[in-house]
Parts: C-alpha cells; sequence; structure tokens
C-alpha cells in the first residue's frame, strides 16, 4: 500500500520512508510513525511523517 492518504496512516504503523537527505539516491528507511506532519488529505509524493526514533520523511510504502 502507498502511502498517499493520510486517512491510511495512524500512529504506530510501520512503515517504509524516504528521507530528506535520501531523495536523490531513493534509500529507505523503515520504522513506525510517531507523528503525522501532513496536513493534507491527499499528497502525491506521500504523507511525511515523524518516525518513533525522531527521522522525518514521506511514505513511501505501508507494510502490513
Amino acid at each position: 500500500m502507498e502511502g498517499t492518504y493520510r486517512a491510511d496512516v495512524k500512529p504506530g504503523l510501520a512503515v517504509l520512508v524516504e528521507l530528506n537527505e535520501d531523495k536523490r539516491s531513493g534509500k529507505l528507511t523503515g520504522g513506525r510513525v510517531k507523528e503525522i506532519i501532513t496536513t493534507a488529505p491527499i499528497h502525491p509524493h506521500g504523507i511525511k511523517v515523524m518516525l518513533e526514533n525522531g527521522m522525518v520523511g514521506r511514505i513511501k510504502q505501508i507494510i502490513c
């Protein structure tokens, strides 16, 4: 599942995010959502979240 819809994202959800510093490389980082930063209901590049470890990035994949 992609992370482009805010309604699909809840705190504690396991996700793969693309961090700002990894935009060019496409490297994905795994973690659990602590806080949802994006306020819009849909974002084409992925909803921006803060992970439990404090890292911030856009969701590229939701892990079921």
